[in-house]
């Protein structure tokens, strides 16, 4: 009996390891393609010479960094640490909160500081809008004045025998309103059409940034799922060591086992606590980072209900994937309208010297008093057209064409990048499912030599220098397990966001589609 107990436990550890990586714990990658340091801290294949510690802690970190540093290559955040922010409203219930992903994908979408920083920037794009506006339509201004004068006019060479060169005191009011239209005033009107076109960009690379917390925030969330795997496997991995201590003491006391057994599985077993405790207190620092992330009080306690499965994506085709993303990229779209700004831009530049057809006048009482006054108006219509500006006018076009050369140049970069991303987005998830089940097969390996290993022991065959070893490599087996698992996910994901689909259809690309 006990040595069916002994056998057991090892498949007790691959079930919980199981059971808390039902979806695989992800990290999701805001921007790009190439992955991080997958959880674990080691790739596959990559040897141990002891139990693991603080090996996961890298891993954990490298999330971090990609959450911290979201930027999204969109030009959508205005600094790059925006999403890592929130404006914080109302305070902590000091009650357990259970948070689901979308809970928490909408709170950031409200809350979220580099939402709220784009939002102001659209609305900055739109008063420019409206300044230039402001030249194509009537101008009205009003005015109110009372003046009392005295006027010398020997003062002004003027006098006349048997005159009095002083005229006054008398008073003036005044009440008028002045009127100014350009009526043609081409260099005004593509000024216009080019902030149009940047208040169009704006609100499209306010869409983007929607994306960005969606998947800043989607990182945070996946990122405290992926550390709550770590400390249910860690849990198991010290079940097992406690096993193994259990016999060394056991067969220490009975004489069957010399004193260097119980060291060495003490050691392994001191070494699961400690990165229990690491793990644990990565956790509570991550739900922090959420919390920042989607404007929760950082004093309320919550959980998370989600999981994200691990679902293969097949039948990925490039060039579809890449045509669909052209249509649907919010980025690219507002660099095409940073293009068109740009053009309008260099028609202003040279409408410059074109001429200027506006009119104005003023209409008003004038009297000595407001009871004592008549209405008179002016009208005027004038013509005005630059002479002599050559300077001014070559180098605003210089400045002009340089500007949209720069757009012009951004926008094919950026399409070949979407283009360059897809591409990679598709190889890591064709080989990180590959990895899931080459790693998958390696834990059911090492779950039976270390079973071998532990039996061995128990019946006195061996020390328990094979069963060290063993439970080392069955430890690495499940660190490259997870890390295959994070690597599939953070492709499919990674994917959702080179197609531009990340707000709308990440479920679909966590789950499988």
């Amino acid at each position: 009996m006990t040595k069916t107990k002994a056998v057991s436990r090892p498949r007790l550890a691959q079930l919980a390891l199981a059971a808390c990586l039902v979806g695989g714990p992800v990290v999701l990658a805001p921007t790009g393609s190439a992955f991080a340091q997958a959880p674990g801290g080691s790739q596959p294949g990559a040897s141990s010479t002891g139990t693991s510690s603080g090996a996961n802690a890298s891993a954990i970190q490298s999330g971090q960094t990609q959450l911290y540093n979201a930027t999204g290559q969109n030009g959508a955040t205005p600094t790059q640490d925006s999403y890592k922010g929130s404006i914080v409203t109302g305070k902590s219930t000091g009650t357990m909160m259970d948070l689901t992903l979308d809970d928490a994908i909408q709170r950031g979408l409200r809350q979220n500081l580099g939402i709220i920083l784009q939002s102001s920037s659209v609305q900055g794009a739109n008063g420019q809008r409206l300044e230039q506006l402001q030249q194509l339509l009537p101008t009205v201004t009003g005015s109110a004045s009372i003046e009392v004068e005295q006027v010398n006019l020997a003062a002004y060479g003027l006098k006349f025998p048997g005159v009095n060169p002083i005229i006054g005191p008398f008073q003036v009011v005044d009440f008028r309103a002045y009127l100014t239209q350009n009526v043609l005033n081409i260099a005004a009107l593509q000024s216009y059409i080019a902030s149009k076109h940047n208040f169009a960009g704006a609100k499209l690379t306010a869409e983007d940034a929607r994306d960005m917390v969606v998947l800043t925030v989607g990182n945070a969330y996946l990122l405290c799922i992926a550390d709550a795997a770590r400390i249910e496997a860690v849990n198991a991995e010290l079940k097992t060591s406690k096993v193994t201590l259990d016999q060394a003491v056991a067969g220490h006391d009975a004489g069957t086992n010399p004193r260097l057994d119980v060291l060495r599985a003490q050691v392994d077993y001191q070494n699961e606590q400690q990165s229990l405790i690491s793990t644990a207190n990565t956790l509570a620092k991550d739900k922090l980072a959420l919390a920042r992330a989607i404007g929760l009080p950082l004093d309320q306690p919550f959980q998370l209900t989600d999981t994200a499965p691990f679902k293969p994506l097949d039948n990925l085709n490039a060039e579809t994937a890449f045509t669909e993303a052209l249509k649907s990229r919010k980025d690219l779209q507002a660099s095409q309208e940073a293009v068109k700004s740009g053009e309008a831009q260099r028609k202003a530049a040279i409408a410059d010297q074109f001429p200027v057809v506006s009119v104005s006048g003023d209409f008003g009482d004038i009297g000595e008093t407001a009871g004592h006054s008549h209405g008179t108006f002016t009208a005027t219509g004038q013509v005005s057209a630059p002479i002599l500006q050559l300077a001014k006018t070559r180098g605003e076009r210089e400045v002009a064409d340089a500007s949209l050369t720069q757009a012009k140049a951004r926008l094919s970069d950026e399409v070949q990048q979407v283009n360059a991303d897809i591409r990679d987005s598709i190889l890591d998830i064709q080989s990180a499912a590959k990895l899931v089940d080459a790693t998958k097969s390696n834990v059911d390996l090492a779950t039976e030599a270390l079973s071998e290993a532990q039996q061995r022991f128990h019946a006195g065959i061996s020390d328990n220098l094979p069963v060290s070893q063993a439970q080392s490599q069955f430890e690495q087996a499940n660190d490259q397990y997870i890390s295959a698992l994070y690597q599939h996910n953070v492709a499919k994901l990674t994917l959702a966001r080179a197609l531009g689909a990340a707000q709308t259809n990440y479920k679909d690309y966590l789950g499988g589609k």
